[in-house]
């Protein structure tokens, strides 16, 4: 039991805080992409997509050279005594760089599709953008927000390429549910694996249910 209970809580707590870090990082992003400047926001735009084509092999591999203690980055945490590689804080940023573009892209949508007027008339009324866009543009968008977070979580849950680099194979400490189906299989035990997969499966399956329903309910208003 405590073979196919600990990745999965494990899993679970990753993909949280996945989450939320990707939230704290792709909304400001969102937001920024949303303004009307075309030659800079396109190349952000690329930028924060970038995750979306690159092989998780290739991700975690940039961040096992950065957040290592060959970096500089890496020793400064070194000396601070904080170690990111080999821990579950690594695999949480690993899935949080694979979340992060859904994030970015819903969001951004969601923001640019709140009437503007709305936003004018506030400015002038004195309100700042930074007022603005917490009072008035991001709760109009809580629906695309929320949609994002979802498949975020989805996301960071079913991570597995960018994690293994970055975090290793460690049970009890970095086996995430998606690694211990790999290594389930690379041992043999395939009961153990079809159960594995088959909770990542329903668990995918409600979430992207949620995000239908919630599609059709903002496209109904």
């Amino acid at each position: 039991m405590n073979s196919f209970l600990i990745p999965l809580l494990l899993s679970i707590r990753v993909a949280s805080v996945a989450t939320l870090l990707a939230l704290a990082l792709g909304i400001p992003a969102a937001a920024a992409l949303s303004r009307k400047h075309r030659l800079i926001s396109n190349i952000l735009d690329a930028v924060a997509n970038l995750p979306l084509v690159l092989p998780p092999t290739v991700l975690g591999y940039y961040l096992l050279v950065f957040l290592g203690t060959r970096s500089p980055f890496g020793a400064i945490l070194e000396n601070m005594g904080i170690r990111l590689t080999f821990t579950w804080y690594g695999a949480s940023i690993a899935a949080a760089l694979v979340a992060f573009p859904l994030i970015v892209q819903s969001t951004r949508a969601a923001l640019e599709a709140v009437d503007p007027t709305l936003e004018d008339v506030a400015r002038t009324l004195g309100r700042s953008n930074f007022n603005i866009f917490l009072t008035i543009s991001l709760p109009l968008a809580w629906q695309g927000v929320l949609a994002g977070t979802m498949l975020a979580f989805s996301r960071a849950l079913g991570e597995f390429g960018a994690t293994l680099l970055v975090a290793g194979n460690i049970p009890g400490s970095t086996q995430t549910l998606p690694i211990a189906i790999y290594d389930a299989v690379q041992s043999g035990n395939q009961d153990l694996a079809n159960s594995m997969a088959l909770i990542l499966t329903i668990t995918a399956i409600i979430l992207l249910f949620l995000i239908r329903r919630l599609a059709q309910g903002v496209n109904r208003q």
